[in-house]
């Protein structure tokens, strides 16, 4: 309590009446009541100002730098098991949820692809991760209850959330039962998985030398960028579309096309000869990365396609799932998952 709240009364009696009861020294009534010092009053404001002013400068000082240290954590101190982020899986992040399963038929999902993969082990994210369509065509491993399985990312799923994935029939049954319907599962990127060959592209339906869309495939890890240009004309950005084709508005003329792609960990390949034919699938000559990644050297520029490899970033693993199916048994380990850290810094 400070001095602005005590008791008027020096007895520790009732507050004092309204100064006008008449009652005075002499007059056979009770004591004098006396009025608040002036003092005190002044130093009852001083005490809660210095208070008021101690909590803003707390405020300000501790939480930039509370919030600094949270920023500043490993991804998944941040993320912890059930808190999602913008954007495909990608590096060494594990995101536990769970997974369900469906059948997509033929289709190749919101990604627009040609159709499934022939193996039939794919998966549909949720909104947050499908990114816009930024996850089409790269690969997680998914453990559950019975093992760990790779799949390749097809679709979007509308009405998952908190990191539930829907797994193909097929892949479900490699790591469940599929009487379960739904299982708690861990999930993470698969970095630089082995390719099947060369990049593939196809033209969108309606594309002219007025107007270019290009879907890019057989990339492996998620695609950051595609720039394309006729001739010796210089390179021109493209848009991702929802639908996993990349656009240009306005067209680049009628080809042939050199395109150039650029995944999230750097790897970039220039492919050339491209035609103006559209919904066909057209085989390039050039891989998105060295698929032997250990072997010194990288494959050597021909005439008709240039190859530029970086390293992607190195994991810290803690622990080794299974080899999932399909994959490289030197692929690599997953990484432990970690506490849910401070929310709300912004």
């Amino acid at each position: 309590m400070t001095e602005a709240e005590l008791p008027d009364s020096t007895d520790g009696g009732a507050p004092a009446a309204a100064s006008e009861s008449g009652d005075g020294p002499g007059t056979g009534g009770e004591a004098p009541r006396r009025r608040p010092s002036p003092r005190w009053l002044a130093g009852g404001f001083a005490a809660l100002l210095a208070a008021v002013l101690g909590l803003v400068l707390f405020w300000q000082f501790s939480e930039p730098a509370a919030c600094a240290a949270a920023l500043a954590a490993p991804p998944l101190e941040r993320l912890g098991p059930m808190v999602e982020r913008a954007g495909p899986p990608v590096g060494a992040t594990v995101y536990k949820g769970k997974a369900s399963h469906y059948d997509g038929g033929g289709s190749g999902g919101n990604c627009s692809l040609p159709g499934p993969p022939a193996n039939r082990l794919y998966v549909a994210l949720g909104s947050s991760q499908y990114a816009g369509s930024a996850a089409c065509g790269s690969f997680l491993d998914v453990t559950g209850p019975k093992g760990t399985v790779r799949v390749m990312v097809l679709d979007r799923c509308a009405g998952c959330t908190n990191n539930k994935i829907d797994l193909s029939r097929q892949a479900f049954a490699k790591i469940a039962d599929l009487s379960q319907g739904i299982v708690p599962v861990r999930y993470r990127a698969a970095v630089d998985p082995p390719l099947s060959g060369p990049l593939t592209f196809r033209l969108k339906s309606g594309v002219s030398q007025y107007w270019f869309a290009v879907q890019v495939g057989n990339h492996g890890n998620p695609v950051k960028s595609v720039a394309a240009k006729r001739g010796g004309s210089s390179w021109r950005a493209a848009k991702r579309g929802s639908d996993n084709y990349w656009v240009i508005d306005g067209g680049i003329g009628p080809g042939p096309y050199s395109i150039r792609v650029t995944d999230v960990y750097g790897h970039q390949a220039v492919a050339t000869g491209i035609r103006l034919a559209p919904r066909q699938v057209q085989r390039g000559t050039v891989r998105m990365y060295d698929p032997t990644p250990a072997a010194a050297g990288s494959p050597s520029p021909s005439a008709s396609s240039v190859l530029r490899n970086t390293p992607a970033p190195s994991a810290s693993p803690t622990s080794d799932p299974a080899t999932p199916t399909g994959a490289d048994p030197s692929g690599q380990p997953v990484a432990a998952a970690g506490r849910p850290g401070p929310v709300g810094c912004g």
